[in-house]
């Protein structure tokens, strides 16, 4: 059961039911596909979620308390469970819920946990990003309250509108025609202020962010290739340990026949 469980065709099978569960699921917000073949997008639906639980019965045999060391597993069984809960009443939200069953391939696919891995490496350094870009926002959203508040109290006039519109003009939404010529036909040297901003936020802090997650991911493949070659390491000195017994077996061997040819003489 072990060797099903961890086999490439079992991982292969439940990624195709996820695929193929994430589509009837699209459908059925669909009435024409509903009116068409309802019938069977709910039976597929039903089908899916008893080939998941039934994966997870095999691993919980399988594995039993060791199931839920792994984080992975636990994430499983949770999505799983919470789609056997009833969808109706007040419970009647946890039918949209249902399409969180597509997140499991974050922990079928090993090159998604990888990503998921690297994201959650980099929270750490992140936090640090968040902070120093807050500090800049509580700064340039004082500056602007206090310089372009009055003549635009819609975008800039409290503090908390001022970081709003900051965000969107990180964001480079609509920045420029929506925000700053406005602001400029009324303060001509507002870009001096807005310029900086931008290249500050958006190509200079904003970037750190992605080179915090590939730093993180190139870290996560440095362990990884360490552990392979751990293993093949001591795959080769197991490889070399049975050989010199073996020989030394052989040896024992010869050296035995050659006692009882010695005998028969």
């Amino acid at each position: 059961m072990r060797a099903v469980v961890e086999s490439r065709w079992f991982n292969i099978a439940i990624t195709a039911v996820i695929v193929i569960n994430a589509i009837t699921l699209g459908l059925e917000t669909s009435p024409a596909a509903m009116a068409a073949a309802g019938k069977v997008l709910q039976a597929l639906d039903h089908a899916a979620l008893l080939v998941f639980t039934v994966e997870i019965a095999l691993k919980l045999r399988v594995y039993r308390s060791r199931f839920f060391s792994s984080g992975w597993n636990v994430f499983d069984f949770t999505i799983v469970a919470i789609a056997w809960l009833p969808a109706s009443g007040p419970l009647a939200i946890l039918r949209a819920l249902r399409i969180l069953r597509v997140l499991r391939l974050l922990s079928v696919v090993p090159q998604m946990r990888a990503v998921i891995g690297a994201l959650l490496g980099a929270l750490p350094g992140m936090g640090s990003i968040v902070a120093v870009l807050l500090l800049v926002f509580y700064i340039a959203a004082v500056m602007t309250t206090n310089l372009f508040g009055a003549a635009f109290p819609q975008w800039f006039g409290t503090v908390g509108e001022s970081m709003y519109s900051l965000f969107q003009v990180m964001t480079l939404e609509s920045w420029s025609m929506g925000i700053v010529r406005p602001v400029m036909e009324v303060y001509p040297y507002a870009w001096v202020f807005f310029v900086p901003f931008v290249i500050v936020t958006s190509f200079a802090v904003l970037n750190l962010f992605i080179a915090l997650i590939v730093n993180s991911m190139q870290s996560a493949h440095e362990v990884d290739r360490e552990v392979v070659q751990a293993e093949a390491a001591i795959a080769h000195d197991e490889r070399e340990a049975l050989r010199r017994q073996i020989e030394a077996l052989h040896d024992d061997l010869r050296r035995f026949d050659e006692r009882i040819r010695g005998s028969s003489r």
